[in-house]
This record gives C-alpha cells, sequence and structure tokens, in this order.
C-alpha cells in the first residue's frame, strides 16, 4: 500500500520519516483529519504496512511514542469505562444495542440512495472490509479455553473457514468490481475522510493492546448484533440499483452469519469473558458504546454530505 499524501503538519513529518526524507518529528496535529491519518498511519505498520517502508518501524520506540500520544487524544473523545456486573453482561449489551438511535444510513441506502451514493458507501467500508476480522483477531491469544473457541468459531466464518474464495475480505472485492473500483487493499484510503479512518483506528487502539481486550470483544459483539437487518437493507438496495448475486454476495452472506454471531458474541464470547474476568466486565460494555458512537458519527458525517448535494469523500473517484 502506497503512503498517503498528508493532511497536516504531523502526517507530512510522519510520511516523511517513514520514507526516509527526514527524521521523526514530535509535533502536535493540526486538526482530526491530520490526527485520525496519522494514528492510521502508525496502526497500519502492525498490518500489512506500506509500500517501501523499513518493517523495523513497526517497534521503533520513537514511533510508539508518537502513537502513543495520538492514542491518548483519540481516547479522550471515548470516555472510560465503568463497573458492571459480569453475570448480566449479555443483557447488557442487548440493551445498549436497543438504545442505539443513531441515524438509518442502511434505511437510506435500501430505499433512496443513487448509484454514486452507493458507491461511495462502498468506497468508506472498503477500508476496513479488506481485512475484515483482522483488528479483532488480535485478541485471539490474549484469550482461553470456551471464550478462545467462541472468538474462533465467529472468525472461522469471517475467514470463509478456510477457503479464499468465501473470505469476507474476498466476498467483498466482488461488490467492489460491480462498482468499478481499485481492488488494492488500501487504495481508498487517501480519499476517505477522518471519521471514516476513525472507525478504523478504533478496532486497532483496542485490538492492538492487551490491556483492552475486553473492550476489542465488546466492540466485535456490537458490530456482530447490529449486523443482520443492515446487511439485509444493503443486500436490497444494491438489487434496487442493478446489482446482481455476485455483487450482492457480500451482504447477503451476513444476513445468515450474523444472525448467528449474534448469538455467539453476546454469551459464549462476551458472557463468558466477562465471567473469566469480571474487571473487566465494565471494559466490554465500554467497547460496544465506542464501537456504537464513533460508526454513528460517522454515518452522521456522510448523510449530512449528501443532505447537502456534496460528495461524502474527500475527493471525487477517479475509476
Amino acid at each position: 500500500m502506497k503512503l498517503p499524501s498528508p493532511r497536516g503538519s504531523l502526517s507530512d513529518a510522519l510520511v516523511n520519516a517513514l520514507g526516509g526524507a527526514s527524521p521523526l518529528a514530535f509535533i502536535a496535529p493540526d486538526d482530526d483529519e491530520d490526527l485520525q491519518l496519522s494514528l492510521f498511519v502508525c496502526y497500519e505498520l502492525a498490518y500489512r504496512s506500506w509500500d517501501g517502508v523499513d518493517d523495523a518501524w513497526e517497534w521503533n520506540p520513537d514511533l510508539l511514542r508518537l502513537r502513543a500520544d495520538l492514542e491518548q487524544r483519540f481516547a479522550a473523545v471515548l470516555g472510560r469505562p465503568e463497573p458492571a456486573d459480569p453475570d448480566t453482561v449479555p443483557a447488557a449489551l442487548a440493551a445498549i444495542v436497543a438504545a442505539d438511535d443513531g441515524p438509518s444510513l442502511s434505511g437510506y441506502l435500501r430505499g433512496r440512495a443513487t448509484h454514486e451514493q452507493f458507491r461511495e458507501f462502498v468506497t468508506h467500508r472498503s477500508v476496513y472490509h479488506l481485512r475484515e476480522a483482522d483488528p479483532h483477531s488480535w485478541a485471539i491469544p490474549r484469550l482461553s479455553g470456551r471464550v478462545k473457541a467462541a472468538l474462533l468459531e465467529i472468525q472461522i466464518d469471517e475467514y470463509g473457514g478456510g477457503a479464499v474464495h468465501k473470505m469476507h475480505q474476498e466476498l467483498f472485492k466482488q461488490t467492489m468490481t460491480w462498482f468499478g473500483l481499485d481492488l488494492t487493499y488500501g487504495a481508498h484510503v487517501g480519499v476517505v475522510p477522518a471519521a471514516t479512518l476513525a472507525v478504523n483506528n478504533l478496532m486497532s487502539y483496542f485490538g492492538l493492546h492487551r490491556a483492552r481486550r475486553g473492550a476489542i470483544l465488546g466492540h466485535l459483539a456490537a458490530y456482530e448484533m447490529t449486523s443482520s437487518l443492515p446487511n439485509r437493507a444493503y443486500a436490497n438496495g444494491l438489487r434496487r440499483l442493478g446489482g446482481d448475486a455476485s455483487a450482492t454476495a457480500f451482504y447477503d452472506e451476513h444476513v445468515e452469519a450474523d444472525a448467528v454471531h449474534e448469538q455467539i458474541a453476546a454469551h459464549d464470547l462476551c458472557g463468558a469473558f466477562a465471567r473469566e474476568e469480571p474487571e473487566l466486565a465494565g471494559q466490554i460494555l465500554w467497547g460496544a458504546k465506542c464501537a456504537l458512537a464513533i460508526d454513528n458519527a460517522w454515518a452522521t458525517a456522510v448523510l449530512d454530505a449528501w443532505a447537502a448535494g456534496r460528495s461524502s469523500l474527500r475527493s471525487l473517484l477517479t475509476v
């Protein structure tokens, strides 16, 4: 993946340092665009990294200090976990999901979105879906027994049971192909706004830290528990626009799979984890709340842009 174009003083300094043009500078981000892109660039070093960047940067002490500073700035808007009764975690997760009153982006896409708007939506989501499940897989070696088995049950489905063509990451490429989008991993990072990068950064913030293992499980539970109905809407909206079975396969797959995953995530995963590590029960619920809040902020930004008659992307796609 090519290093993205900077969006401010910090991301400019970071990109230049990773490219070997200058030493790493410690400066404050100019704004949220600069912060989120810089944090995303730091996190990507732990995934598939950037073209031409030395792998040693992943554990470079100066870069990790910079990343920690950015994480503190990001965390300032997330609030803090509160203590929770471990025996009530599954019910509490269900209550959090039921109380969510975020904007219905799925409803808009089902019934009103134009071809170009749906294409923009797919572009936003490609940043995550082309590495779908990877951020949550960081939790696997940090768990044991029933909890690990529950997470693996979910993740095995996400990775297509070992069949490449069934991997959700690969199924999403079929949707992108129908829209004529570049399938290259990370190809659209440069055109998505801070709100989209924040959705992805939240997963990495939770997943890359063992201390937040409860939060990444709560995040996954929130995703699985709010997936089936929206994905049905996405599939129907795509069919309304003429999408064929290949184009809708990704969304159709999630309608069925996530209905099962919802129960596994709430009870076998989060419920069991809360009983094993009761001191982290509140962190599970916090992770779920953060997932919904950051996703709702992104959906609001997208819908507001469309309501104003403009693109939800930073620049218009040329492919």
